[in-house]
């Protein structure tokens, strides 16, 4: 029988953008997952004539080096035969290459158990373009397979490449955002236009085209009024030829007779030459050319201006100094005596160089009935054949974007014309301004031999500058960057990122509050939401890359403290291109099945892309006592900073050891007879920093996870440059209240019952909550004389994670609390209702059967329901462990609850409980919003 030949069944299934540092590459990547269907039985070495078709439509694919390292390596590999997912890559980025954009990384690899599907990846520059290329590519490979009906490639590629061409930079923001790249300046672009921010945070500037933040608005505002410009240039002593702005027609003639013929006529406020009317010899002249001006004009002035003969000259002054200076020459044509006008001009616009508008470095010239025109006057038709070496005007200005063309001139200006350049940016008040002279040579003082400034421009085009026709390029993006960034200024914020499975967020709050006691205006994200400076601005889970870069993008922040999770590392990657200091808490099973995501160890390689981010003058701050954590150390390019709690004389305190012999830095615990101290260690020097027992975050120690947590935190500040003493005061005041830690270990006496209300939800944080549970139970008999009281738990999981999961869960439980109420967190997650508590509920009876503590288990599903439950069956001196999915909502339950029980407990004019922790007045006014409660606090 006759195995079926190849179709065309290469499918994208999932698409996803990078937008920094992630699993498949330290920069910004486009990764699709591709299946190849029947073609996984076909390499192109069995698809004959598949190479040279494909060579045939993009020639420059022949260029690829691919693994090869040589050229032409990727055409070898097409002809000895690879799979077509590899070919998409290529063919992707060679797409993204005839845009301009110069990426040449990608790779392609199988998915493990999945035969016929692919990982594709490659670099981007834009990722709209990236997303094209790619749709583009797959269409492509599968038209080179077995035709599609209809498709025209060479179509398609144009459409595709003019839609590069509208999303692109223009070459003046272009060259400035190069610049900066080539700095080390990070950059955001803000909108789909020109407006680039660069730098993060309290040391950003922006730019919108060629304007800067330093642009003063007012000086915009007077050099788009030409006729104040020019008063105002005149008042300084500057030359300017006579202006006289007018709003109807009998006014522009009478003014223009005044004058004296020629005349300009021209928009009050236009720009890029749009309107301007030159050479202008009669009264009829002055009519006809009135509409074409007033049409460009905004607020409907027009210009009468007298006519300087001469060359078009444009200055380019930055920062009170001429950078360039460039001789701008009308659009034109040369004839050839063979080709008529109208055959010279489409020649002329083939130029790979010309594109619409300023999306290359030359503009294509327009012919229009102004252009018809002045080709009549100067005697020819546009369909005649003008003699070679005549040349053919089509326009009067000299505008880039009229199709003009440009000579540099900058190092032919006499000093003279440069410093009535540089004196008239000042007059303006503009920062980066363009100056444009009428004069016969800019060789030549214009005072002796006739000129003046015509106009003065804001946010001045740099291409005659930066690709002029004739001459030297000038590197003006330079002095640009120079301004907002003067040598030495900083244009990044300090940043630390945390990550791990457990602890992330108590980690990140004690990182920020230790800043913030510096002085600091701290940036956070978190999975409760994003705080500037102690005000949180956005409740939501914060912890993945877009709320990241909100943060950079606050001109507030000085310190930015982010926590990392996994979901946004595999979504997007980082929201950030490097991190200062990398904090890695643990790693433990959670989220596994997800997203591909299966083993401890593929989740250690997500969390370590935060590591992997870290620079080489940066820290890694790694748990040494986790071994998935530990092996990190390959990963990070900086100087690594351990944390650990294990005793002297273990090995991982051994490693510690020899690695601080060695001049690295650790964070360990001392014991004495007095308590644990923590260390901070560097080199051979030891520095105590506090106590355990005195952290009011580790309730006297009991909390090994807090303690952990601090170490961290102490290690990650001591890394980023903060003072011992202001890490100790900061440790020694952060606590665990709902204020500094909402939903993390919040302990408050409710009704005679000590509630702790935390957001533990996996296995290994339930180990960590147990180990508290135990020690703190403990110490409080033994403080209160006590027999052993009640532990009385309420816990869920998240319906996201895997039934094995989601049992273990309970199984820990079960050998924490006597009694265990089990709910549902408000999103299940595409789980049924009670599916996940029942498995909860199963992990909990198994570990019951074999003698654990636990002797009763209740199923309620809401959440507040579950609290109410819980404090119905508690005594006092009982302790609870509330295990929230909205911490908030749950606070504000226990404050109803409170006030219930103190409303039956007192009657008259009493008006508080004893047993009340007065704390719950105001959350209860933070979960409903009341302005007036949460104010008296």
């Amino acid at each position: 029988m006759t195995e079926p030949g190849p179709s065309p069944d290469l499918t994208i299934l999932e698409t996803h953008v990078y937008r920094g540092p992630n699993i498949w590459s330290y920069d910004v990547s486009v990764h699709l997952v591709v299946d190849l269907g029947s073609l996984e039985r076909f390499p192109t070495s069995e698809l004959p004539g598949f190479t040279d078709a494909l060579v045939a439509l993009l020639p420059r694919i022949e260029r690829h080096t691919c693994s090869r390292g040589h050229r032409g390596g990727f055409i070898e590999r097409l002809r000895e035969g690879t799979w077509l997912g590899h070919v998409a890559e290529h063919v992707a980025l060679q797409l993204q290459q005839e845009a301009g954009h110069d990426i040449r990384r990608g790779k392609t690899r199988g998915v493990k158990g999945r035969p016929g599907v692919y990982n594709v990846v490659f670099g981007y520059v834009d990722e709209r373009v990236a997303l094209a290329a790619a749709r583009l590519s797959v269409r492509l490979v599968n038209h080179l397979v077995q035709a599609e009906p209809g498709l025209d490639f060479d179509a398609g590629l144009d459409l595709f490449l003019r839609r590069a061409e509208r999303t692109a930079f223009g070459p003046s923001p272009a060259a400035i955002v190069e610049e900066a790249v080539s700095r080390d300046i990070p950059w955001i672009r803000l909108n789909e236009q020109s407006l680039v921010q660069l730098g993060q945070g309290v040391h950003q500037q922006r730019i919108r085209a060629t304007m800067t933040s330093g642009t003063s608005a007012l000086a915009v505002d007077i050099a788009g009024d030409k006729e104040l410009t020019s008063t105002l240039l005149a008042s300084a002593g500057l030359p300017v030829p006579g202006t006289q702005s007018v709003r109807t027609i009998e006014d522009a003639v009478r003014v223009a007779d005044r004058m004296g013929y020629p005349v300009v006529v021209k928009p009050l406020d236009g720009n890029h030459g749009r309107g301007v009317c030159l050479d202008l010899r009669s009264a009829d002249d002055v009519r006809a050319a009135f509409d074409v001006a007033q049409e460009q004009s905004r607020r409907g002035w027009v210009v009468v201006e007298s006519l300087i003969l001469g060359r078009d000259y444009r200055c380019l002054i930055i920062g009170g100094r001429m950078q360039a200076i460039a001789e701008r020459v009308p659009a034109h044509v040369m004839g050839d005596g063979v080709r008529s006008v109208t055959e010279l001009v489409e020649a002329t616009n083939a130029d790979p160089r010309r594109g619409v508008g300023h999306e290359k470095v030359l503009t294509r010239i327009s012919v229009d009935d102004a252009a018809v025109d002045l080709v009549r006057q100067q005697g020819f038709g546009m369909h005649e054949v003008p003699p070679a070496g005549e040349m053919v005007k089509l326009a009067l200005t000299g505008n880039m974007s009229t199709g003009g063309i440009s000579v540099d001139r900058t190092f032919e200006a006499h000093p003279d014309n440069v410093e009535i350049a540089e004196e008239a940016a000042r007059v303006i008040g503009l920062d980066v301004a363009g100056i444009d002279f009428i004069c016969p040579d800019i060789a030549q003082p214009v005072r002796e031999t006739g000129g003046a400034i015509c106009e003065v421009n804001a946010a001045p085009g740099f291409r005659m500058h930066t690709h002029p026709t004739v001459g030297e390029p000038q590197y003006i993006a330079k002095p640009v960057v120079d301004l907002l960034f003067p040598p030495g200024a900083a244009s990044r914020v300090p940043i630390v990122a945390v990550t791990g499975t457990n602890g992330k967020t108590t980690t990140s709050r004690m990182i920020a509050h230790v800043f913030k006691g510096l002085g600091h205006k701290v940036g956070m994200t978190s999975t409760d939401g994003v705080v500037i400076d102690e005000r949180l601005v956005i409740k939501a889970d914060a912890s993945g890359p877009k709320s990241a870069r909100m943060v950079l993008q606050n001109p507030r922040v000085d310190f930015a403290v982010f926590e990392v999770a996994r979901g946004g590392i595999l979504r997007e990657g980082l929201g950030f291109d490097r991190a200062d200091v990398a904090v890695v808490t643990n790693i433990a099973p959670d989220h596994l099945g997800m997203r591909g995501i299966d083993t401890l160890e593929q989740l250690a390689a997500v969390k370590a892309v935060v590591v992997e981010a870290v620079p080489r003058h940066g820290h890694a701050v790694l748990n040494a006592d986790d071994p998935l954590v530990r092996e990190m150390r390959r990963r990070c390019s900086g100087e690594v900073v351990w944390f650990s709690l294990r005793a002297p004389g273990t090995p991982v305190r051994d490693l510690i050891d020899e690695h601080c012999r060695r001049g690295g830095k650790a964070v360990v615990l001392d014991t004495s007879d007095k308590g644990d101290m923590i260390v901070i260690r560097h080199g051979r020097r030891s520095m105590q920093l506090a106590w355990t027992h005195l952290l009011p975050s580790t309730f006297g120690g009991a909390a090994l996870m807090n303690v952990a947590n601090a170490m961290a935190a102490a290690g990650a500040a001591f890394a980023a440059g903060a003072p011992l003493h202001d890490i100790r005061q900061g440790l020694r005041t952060f606590t665990t209240s709902y204020y500094l830690s909402p939903g993390r270990m919040n302990l408050l006496p409710v009704m005679g019952v000590e509630v702790v209300v935390d957001y533990c939800h996996n296995p290994a944080g339930m180990r960590a909550l147990g180990d508290f549970v135990e020690r703190y139970s403990t110490r409080q008999s033994v403080t209160a004389d006590l027999g052993k009281p009640s532990r009385i738990g309420m816990i869920g999981a998240a319906g996201d994670r895997r039934d094995e999961d989601i049992r273990e869960l309970g199984e820990v439980a079960a050998d924490v609390f006597d009694v265990v109420v089990v709910r549902e967190d408000a999103n299940l997650r595409r789980r049924a209702p009670g599916a996940a508590a029942a498995l909860v509920a199963e992990g909990l009876h198994a570990r019951m059967r074999e003698g654990a503590r636990c002797k009763q288990v209740e199923i309620v599903t809401d959440e507040l329901a579950a609290v109410r439950h819980v404090m119905a069956r508690a005594n006092a001196g009982d302790l609870v462990v509330l295990c929230a999915d909205k911490h908030a909502g749950v606070l504000a339950e226990l404050e109803v609850l409170s006030r219930q029980a103190q409303a039956g407990a007192h009657t008259g004019d009493v008006v508080g409980d004893p047993d009340l922790d007065p704390r719950l007045l105001a959350l209860d006014a933070v979960a409903t919003g009341s302005a007036a409660d949460a104010g008296s606090i």
